[in-house]
């Protein structure tokens, strides 16, 4: 099992706007790509330098293979509606995660 993370950090300005499109629409839009089993949103409780606030969304998937595949069809597509909808309000980082182990 893999994870796919991003972290985001959304201007207070923004925030309201930007989680409730989060929930609503993209990671739903996400998770109906049909490459991912589930998602979890949490909100980053470290308070940042640059201000803002910051969450941290995990989409686990089954493999590399698959993650891979949602790269090459979906990732553009979908980081493009944030893009303009949120533009210079926002910064992120992914970063994949391999599950070792369960308990």
């Amino acid at each position: 099992m893999y994870i796919y993370n991003v972290t985001t950090n959304i201007e207070e300005s923004a925030h309201t706007e930007w989680l409730k499109w989060m929930k609503e629409v993209h990671i739903p839009d996400v998770l109906a790509t049909g490459k991912f089993l589930s998602a979890k949103m949490a909100k980053v409780l470290v308070e940042e330098d640059m201000g803002g606030i910051t969450y941290s969304v995990q989409f686990t998937t089954v493999d590399k293979e698959t993650l891979e595949k949602y790269y090459k069809e979906d990732a553009d597509r979908l980081r493009q509606d944030a893009t303009q909808l949120f533009a210079g309000k926002f910064v992120s980082f992914r970063t994949e995660l391999q599950i070792v182990s369960e308990h």
